[in-house]
């Protein structure tokens, strides 16, 4: 099994034993949501990979907020977080914000997810808006496999400049509705936007807003750290 690649699926209660995983590479998004665990040697390292995360993301411990003003705090903090990394990709060489790595989404299509999911989880869970979502946003791989219309989603060449002006649009309407929302607010019951028979509350999708935020500046980074060792951003 030496270099092999495993996308998409599931190695949930897998038990791997006297193997050898020198330089082996793991990025399960979903290993720090609830009670998940990932033992190695005996040892349950998620808590270890939270906590370097928060020390590597300053402002990502923020993200498990409960109140109004914390909520404010954390979103700042994500605001101060992208826009670095933005001026770090616009450093680079012309074009780096287009370039994929391995397959991945570029950054440019990855400011273009998150307009998408900030649709999903605030324009169409919390605020019902009728037309939640802008044309530009990159919709998920299992979008159309889900059963859901992708042509909504026509802009598909958007220039950078296109992208940053609906990805501030987006960022603005956070920020505008965590400016007024109340602790009440935070528990009312939405429709879960994938799975409308299951109920959120408002907090669960402003959080999920978050995690989706600093999950997809974990893979930006980790992809622009990639286009340096190359010497293709500079």
């Amino acid at each position: 099994m030496s270099g092999a690649r495993f996308v998409g699926c599931s190695l949930t209660g897998a038990v791997l034993r006297g193997v050898d995983v020198d330089g082996a590479e793991i990025d399960a998004p979903w290993l720090l949501e609830g009670d998940g665990t990932l033992q190695v040697n005996g040892v349950d390292v998620a808590p270890l990979v939270d906590a370097e995360l928060d020390r590597r993301f300053p402002g990502r411990a923020l993200r498990r907020a409960r109140d109004p003003e914390g909520l404010r705090e954390a979103w700042a903090a994500l605001e101060v977080a992208w826009a670095a990394a933005v001026s770090r990709a616009e450093g680079m060489q012309p074009g780096t914000v287009d370039i994929s790595v391995a397959g991945e989404w570029s950054f440019a299509q990855t400011l273009r997810h998150l307009v998408m999911a900030t649709d999903t989880w605030l324009g169409r869970a919390v605020l019902d808006l009728p037309d939640p979502y802008h044309a530009l946003g990159q919709p998920n791989d299992e979008y159309a496999l889900d059963g859901h219309d992708p042509a909504v989603f026509h802009e598909t060449d958007p220039s950078w400049e296109r992208v940053l002006q609906v990805r501030a649009e987006r960022v603005a309407m956070v920020r505008d509705h965590l400016a007024t929302v109340t602790a009440g607010d935070l528990e009312v019951p939405r429709n879960n936007p994938w799975a409308p028979a299951y109920r959120e509350s408002t907090l669960s999708c402003l959080r999920t807003i978050l995690e989706e935020e600093w999950e997809h500046l974990r893979f930006a980074t980790r992809d622009l750290d990639v286009l340096d060792a190359r010497g293709t951003g500079t």
